[in-house]
C-alpha cells in the first residue's frame, strides 16, 4: 500500500524560482505546470497524490487530473487546514502521509498526525530528477568510461593533476626513451 502524498500547492510555487517565474506570467500556468510535473513524477506509483490550493469558491472543489487529485479550498478556509484535515483522515485509515510544504504550522499538524513533513525543495528536486533507471544507467556509463579511459573529463582531471606538480625529472622513464632511440639509431647505421 502506498502513501498519501499531500502537496501545499501555492507554497511550492512561492518557494521555487522556476514556478515563481511562471507565476509572474500566469498563476494558472504555474498551477498547471506543478500538476503536470506531479503527474509525470508519480505516474507509475500506487501513492495517492493530492495537491491543495487556496480557493475562492463557496464550497471546496475537487477534481482529478489523471491520477492527481487537485483540491481548491472553499472561501475562508486555507489550504493548510485542508491538508491538516486530510492528514488526520489518512491517519484514521492507517495510511502514511508525506507532505511537502515549508509552512511550519502545516508541518506541525501533519507530524502530530503521524505523517512526514518534507520541504518544497525536496519535492522540486524529485520532480526534476531523472527516473531511477535512467540515473542508474547514466552512472554505469560514466563509470565504464572511467574504467576504459574514454572519459574526457576524467582524463582532463588526471592531466591537470600532473601539470600542477612541480617540474621534476622523472626517474628512468625519459632516459630509457632516449636510450631506446639511440639504440634504434645505432642499429639502423
Amino acid at each position: 500500500m502506498g502513501f498519501d502524498i499531500l502537496v501545499d500547492g501555492y507554497n511550492v510555487i512561492k518557494n521555487n524560482a522556476m514556478f515563481k517565474y511562471v507565476e509572474g506570467k500566469s498563476q494558472a500556468e504555474a498551477r498547471n505546470l506543478l500538476i503536470k510535473q506531479l503527474k509525470n513524477r508519480y505516474r507509475n506509483t500506487t501513492d495517492r497524490v493530492v495537491v491543495v490550493f487556496d480557493g475562492k469558491g463557496s464550497r471546496e472543489q475537487m477534481l482529478h487530473v489523471d491520477h492527481i487529485c487537485v483540491i481548491y479550498s472553499q472561501f475562508g478556509e486555507t489550504a493548510d487546514s485542508v491538508i491538516a484535515r486530510l492528514a488526520e483522515e489518512a491517519n484514521h485509515k492507517g495510511v502514511e502521509v508525506m507532505m511537502y510544504s515549508d509552512d511550519g504550522e502545516v508541518k506541525r499538524n501533519v507530524i502530530q498526525q503521524g505523517g512526514h513533513a518534507l520541504t518544497t525543495h525536496g519535492l522540486v528536486s524529485a520532480l526534476n530528477a531523472a527516473p531511477q533507471d535512467i540515473a542508474l544507467r547514466s552512472e554505469h556509463r560514466q563509470e565504464m568510461r572511467r574504467v576504459y579511459g574514454i572519459d574526457p573529463t576524467y582524463k582532463y582531471q588526471q592531466d591537470n593533476e600532473e601539470a600542477s606538480k612541480p617540474f621534476q625529472k622523472k626517474k628512468g622513464k625519459s632516459s630509457r626513451r632516449y636510450k631506446s632511440l639511440r639504440i634504434d639509431r645505432k642499429t639502423l647505421k
